[in-house]
């Protein structure tokens, strides 16, 4: 076993008194990564680690959850942690999801696949403390050394068999000093991490419950719904609200500024300045949205996604980018290179488009207010508010409840400030709605990307230079240390930026996305010119950045990459002749963990069809092997529907598609028939999961479709018609 320090600083760990009827409250500060309190039936205990601990004096345990759910499974994953450290049955635990706390937490986001990263040490710190203080507890009362000692399911044993629950030790456990360290188990000794644990809120789910912000009712609220220009760069100039005030239930109509005196990197919103009209339901107030008369003034420049690829097109061909890394001398390779390979990417603005849209309940009083609803970022969004409302932090509740989807979307929190906004005006307790037009044409779209490539093989078709010039609309997706970084003498890249009046934002793997799936197409079409296989190529170049890498600045590990591709190679039967059968590989690291991903196409009826997606994945130790493949399988999906279908076109700066009549998604049919997912298996402390398995896909998926039709694909989305609709 491992030994944990408990205590990081005279802060960092605290005692907290005995709850009424007994029982064991402690808890940790972030700094040690958890927090939990304790709470059960009837001794209440906490136990606070980033989630909370309650044992109970019937030996009932209720963990609380504090990161935000968003459909990635850290409601069950964070809690299992806790819970296998603590060494008591699952199936005896109650999960709950914790309220924004910064005394007790800190970083209660969701993004960037951090959660679990994040919170692993902490979390095993809690259960595993929790743990030794009942053995503590029970070696006193039975007056043995606690050597002699073992626990199994909420229960500490002794020699002799006698058995003592922890729900008659926590109040004993209670007045103990925390120990200073205690042992974690050691990874062979796990009975719950590893395995497949049911979702805990799937039940809830599946039946209907009230978990999630459009579900949320208070009594006496009212609905607000809101109009926001309906171009990017146009602002208000006159509102006729007669005929919309005059319908049956609307109580206002007002006009609000949502946008904080002191903003957060999350404040991210094209238009602060909105029409808002406040009912008494969702229909009144969507009907009368639909009687203003509104007229709307320019701002700044109307854009066009015509002009837009131009742009990007042209600056690439300039010579003022940023040069983010250069290594060796990358003209001279090219200049000597027997042949070289170019090519060029792009892909649009994407929106995000989650199945629930936006939505938040304020409520707003002279001296405090109250904000629920679904929020990555709900520290953030506290801020904005206090700023917003002129209120001190302290006064500023947020709750969070369960998310219809995140992907990135509601980082931004800008429609939390417009419900307080609305709810200060109203002097009334206010739930906002979006509609889905409202959502889709509001931005903080992925922002639209093109990257050229250049490749220079000698007279061995070895790979002696790199050049990779990416820009975008706002800003690069290109990362300069991440493969094939690393691996060459000669390598350059170089980011460009445009300006735009179309808020953009994280999409589900920011960058990534992108850069993965056309680096990997590209290195496919270098394999192709050197008459190598694709899977071989790879390992040639990982090869020389485990033994002689270039520089030292790259932001992988070259045995894990490689091993993930070698794994994906060997269980996909790779180099095997499959008739019918058209595959493409690629593989990617981001978010600290690796995937390599293998795409089986036949054609059907002329057309092509994904039969199987292979996947190798090595994220370290996998905590719930039921979400992790939910996590790899949406991902996947995911990746191959907006690759293939997705983007968002502008005319005059207003959206050209605002619902799904317009707005092309993947269909059930067109999913992949199977997915088998492969883990590496390793005692590596856990990484990222809930986006790495999106951004290899349309690289494979591209790979598998020249193998299918001869075709190259440069340009997302893939699918040709969408392709004009998007990209002009």
């Amino acid at each position: 076993m491992s030994l944990i320090k408990t205590q990081y600083n005279r802060r960092s760990f605290m005692k907290v008194s005995t709850a009424a009827g007994g029982g064991m409250l402690l808890g940790f500060s972030w700094l040690a990564s958890c927090d939990s309190t304790e709470v059960v039936d009837v001794p209440k205990e906490w136990f606070d680690i980033n989630a909370y601990i309650k044992i109970g004096d019937n030996g009932s345990v209720t963990i609380y959850s504090p990161n935000p759910e968003i459909g990635q499974n850290v409601k069950t994953a964070m809690p299992l942690i806790v819970a296998e450290e603590l060494d008591v049955d699952w199936k005896d635990v109650i999960v709950e999801q914790a309220d924004l706390n910064t005394v007790k937490y800190t970083r209660q986001v969701a993004g960037g696949s951090q959660s679990i990263r994040a919170g692993w040490k902490s979390l095993r710190m809690a259960g595993a403390t929790a743990r030794r203080m009942m053995m503590e507890a029970a070696a006193q009362k039975w007056q043995v050394a606690i050597s002699e000692l073992s626990t199994v399911n909420g229960e500490v044993k002794n020699k002799n068999g006698d058995v003592l629950g922890y729900g008659e030790l926590a109040s004993m456990a209670a007045g103990m000093q925390v120990p200073e360290e205690v042992e974690l188990k050691e990874t062979s000794d796990f009975k719950l991490i590893g395995q497949s644990i049911k979702n805990v809120d799937g039940e809830k789910i599946a039946k209907g419950a009230s978990l999630f912000g459009l579900d949320f009712i208070r009594e006496g609220m009212l609905i607000a719904g809101i109009v926001h220009p309906p171009a990017f760069g146009l602002k208000l100039k006159s509102i006729d609200d007669s005929a919309a005030r005059a319908m049956t239930g609307i109580k206002d109509v007002i006009t609000i500024n949502s946008e904080p005196k002191e903003k957060e990197w999350t404040d991210n919103n094209a238009f602060p300045e909105l029409v808002a009209v406040v009912g008494e339901t969702t229909w009144q107030v969507m009907k009368a949205k639909k009687a203003l008369k509104i007229e709307w003034e320019t701002d700044t420049p109307l854009e066009n996604s015509d002009d837009h690829m131009q742009s990007m097109i042209d600056v690439l061909e300039s010579a003022d980018g940023k040069e983010a890394r250069n290594d060796g001398d990358v003209t001279s390779a090219f200049k000597k290179a027997a042949k070289v390979v170019e090519s060029s990417y792009s892909a649009p603005f994407l929106p995000h488009n989650p199945m629930e849209p936006m939505n938040f309940f304020a409520d707003v009083k002279a001296d405090r207010a109250e904000l629920i609803g679904p929020i990555q970022t709900p520290e953030s969004l506290r801020k904005s508010a206090a700023s917003l409302l002129g209120l001190p932090l302290e006064s500023i509740e947020v709750k969070m409840t369960r998310m219809g989807g995140g992907f990135g979307r509601r980082l931004y929190g800008h429609f939390g400030t417009e419900a307080a906004a609305i709810s200060k005006k109203m002097n009334a307790p206010i739930k906002l709605i979006y509609s889905r037009e409202d959502d889709m044409t509001q931005g903080t779209y992925r922002p639209a990307y093109r990257v050229n490539y250049r490749a220079a093989l000698d007279n061995d078709n070895n790979l002696i230079g790199f050049e990779a010039k990416g820009t975008g609309i706002p800003g690069s997706p290109l990362f300069q240390n991440r493969f094939p970084a690393g691996t060459v003498d000669n390598y350059r890249v170089e980011n460009f930026k445009i300006p735009t009046n179309i808020s953009t934002g994280a999409w589900r793997a920011p960058r990534s996305n992108f850069t993965a799936g056309v680096e990997q197409a590209f290195l496919d079409e270098v394999a192709t010119a050197a008459g190598k296989d694709p899977i071989d190529f790879r390992l040639e170049l990982f090869d020389r950045a485990i033994n002689n890498p270039v520089g030292e600045s790259n932001d992988y590990d070259a045995k894990r990459y490689a091993g993930v591709l070698k794994l994906i190679k060997e269980k996909a039967n790779w180099g095997t002749d499959m008739p019918g059968v058209h595959r493409g590989v690629s593989a990617y690291y981001c978010h600290n963990s690796y995937v390599a991903q293998i795409v089986d196409i036949v054609m059907e009826d002329g057309k092509p069809k994904v039969k199987k997606v292979w996947c190798a994945v090595d994220c370290g130790i996998v905590v719930n092997k039921e979400g992790a493949l939910n996590q790899i399988e949406g991902g996947i999906i995911d990746g191959i529907g907006h690759a293939t279908y997705g983007g968002i076109a502008f005319e005059d700066g207003k959206p050209l598609h605002q619902n799904f009549n317009t707005y092309r998604l993947i269909r059930h049919s067109e999913a992949p028939l199977e997915i088998e997912t492969f883990f590496v298996e390793n005692d590596i402390d856990p990484t990222g999961l809930g986006e790495p398995s999106l951004p290899p896909i349309s690289g494979a998926l591209a790979n598998a479709m020249f193998q299918a039709t001869g075709e190259r694909l440069y340009h997302q989305p893939f699918a040709a018609s969408n392709q004009e609709r998007v990209l002009g």
